[in-house]
């Protein structure tokens, strides 16, 4: 069972130990940075992902539209040791609901990274070609 839960005084300790493998840590921050960037971008929302009471993983999406008119996705991962049983898809479902119907969503991610684009394109996320910085931004328009 995967869910949903805000990072809060009791979990923001562990939340911060999660880690990707060494070969995909060049593909985002760490998670404390994350973290604290929400601390001082109020309509950040973090998210820990819980594989039942384990957490498992960390998301973060903002809650007004940006660049290219759309609500951004920040971060997704999934620890390293908890890869590869669909965690990060049903956990992706969870937010895209979170955030609601009628919204372009956008999410960014490094061009390297070959499982966010098959999870992305799954999920109707599309590549119209737009680039920030490092990252290749793929977008899912509202109907």
């Amino acid at each position: 069972m995967i869910s949903l839960r805000p990072i809060d005084a009791q979990n923001w300790y562990t939340c911060c130990h999660l880690s990707l493998s060494e070969h995909q840590q060049s593909y985002m921050e760490p998670n404390a940075i994350s973290l604290l960037q929400a601390m001082y971008e109020p309509t950040l929302h973090p998210r820990a992902i819980y594989e039942n009471e384990t957490m498992v993983g960390f998301l973060m999406y903002n809650t007004e539209p940006e660049e290219l008119d759309a609500w951004w996705i920040y971060r997704i991962m999934v620890d390293h040791d908890h890869q590869g049983k669909g965690i990060g898809r049903q956990a992706t479902e969870l937010m895209l609901e979170e955030i609601g119907e009628g919204k372009s969503i956008v999410v960014g991610y490094h061009p390297e990274n070959e499982a966010a684009h098959h999870l992305y394109e799954s999920l109707g996320f599309v590549d119209e070609g737009h680039r920030f910085g490092r990252e290749m931004a793929v977008i899912r328009r509202s109907e």
